[in-house]
């Protein structure tokens, strides 16, 4: 009714309901929305926007959590979480603000899933022993 937007991204409690049940159960972790969305909401603040209404508009609640935290395309450990967060959340804001698309989040989301493999070779810890080689 009285929101515009698609179909799953218009009811922002019950993305937020679906959000606790998976941070509880365990199958996600913070590290990547609360990172995503305190970004978009920091940036927008200081490019003198609306931060509430760019955290509520949109499919960012929808893709902060349900489509960054992927298994598969996210980094795997926390530290990398936490800069793929900020990488989407800037990427976002940037495209939101100055981009000709008025939604960036699956922009963003794709264009640091092609950064993760970077990520992770920088953020992953090295085993105990490892020597580094010398070029």
């Amino acid at each position: 009714g009285n929101i515009s937007g698609c179909i799953g991204e218009t009811s922002v409690l019950a993305l937020l309901i679906g959000a606790a049940y998976l941070l509880y159960r365990g199958h996600i972790t913070w590290h990547i929305p609360v990172s995503f969305m305190a970004t978009v909401a920091v940036l927008m603040a200081v490019m003198r926007q609306d931060p509430v209404f760019h955290l509520m508009a949109g499919g960012l609640v929808i893709g902060a959590f349900f489509m960054a935290t992927d298994y598969v395309t996210s980094p795997m450990t926390a530290k990398g979480q936490v800069i793929f967060g900020i990488g989407c959340g800037v990427l976002t804001a940037l495209i939101r603000t100055y981009g000709g698309y008025p939604e960036g989040v699956c922009y963003a989301i794709l264009i640091m899933n092609a950064v993760t493999p970077l990520i992770d070779k920088y953020v992953k810890p090295k085993r105990f022993g490892e020597v580094p080689r010398l070029a």
